[in-house]
């Protein structure tokens, strides 16, 4: 769920980026983004244990607790999807010949 907020969220600066490209160069640059997704993942991961926690406790339902969980895991896959093809895609560019 996270995973798709944050690509929403790149889809609708690129596109806000793209109409206004011809007026001004702004918006988020390619760091903010990983940062904002890193953030929201370590938010997930979070929210995850803030209802393990609350589930030890006895004040949370187990159905959250597990919906938690796997939105946190899907977000940190995801996460160690981009830092792969982040790391792919620089050693491509090092392996370039100029």
């Amino acid at each position: 769920m996270i995973a798709a907020k944050a690509y929403a969220a790149v889809q609708s600066a690129a596109g806000s980026n793209m109409a206004g490209a011809a007026a001004q160069a702004s918006g988020p640059d390619f760091g903010q983004m990983v940062s904002q997704v890193v953030s929201q993942t370590v938010g997930a991961s979070r929210n995850a244990e803030a209802q393990m926690t609350a589930q030890v406790q006895g004040k949370a339902n187990l159905v959250d607790v597990v919906t938690a969980i796997s939105s946190a895991q899907t977000s940190l896959t995801t996460m160690m999807a981009i830092r792969d093809q982040m790391i792919s895609s620089y050693q491509q560019i090092m392996n370039m010949q100029i």
